[in-house]
């Protein structure tokens, strides 16, 4: 289903990977791209439900157009962003805030 008024495209996908427990979602984001003429960056996907007896997983599917539409339009937490940066301002954040707190006392 296409959604113009949001630039984006979006699905229910079936994945089977029968003999495997789970497919990565960055495999899952990296066939997508391949199937639709895109790159991974502006796939985002949710809603695993592994189907009871394995092999088959559902899943949601959004593809949007281009990346500066998805940066606008997804929410920050489903982004994918570079874990290393996060961890770098996470340690900066709490060094602000143990300085703070060392200042007021």
């Amino acid at each position: 289903m296409t959604n113009r008024l949001l630039q984006w495209k979006q699905m229910v996908f079936d994945v089977l990977h029968s003999g495997e427990v789970i497919v990565a979602k960055a495999e899952i984001r990296e066939k997508l791209g391949e199937i639709y003429k895109t790159t991974g960056d502006v796939i985002f996907a949710c809603g695993f439900t592994p189907h009871f007896g394995g092999g088959k997983t559902g899943s949601f599917h959004i593809i949007y157009d281009s990346l500066d539409y998805a940066k606008k339009n997804e929410p920050k937490f489903a982004r994918q962003i570079d874990l290393q940066n996060m961890a770098c301002m996470r340690r900066q954040r709490s060094q602000e805030n143990s300085e703070r707190n060392s200042r007021t006392k």
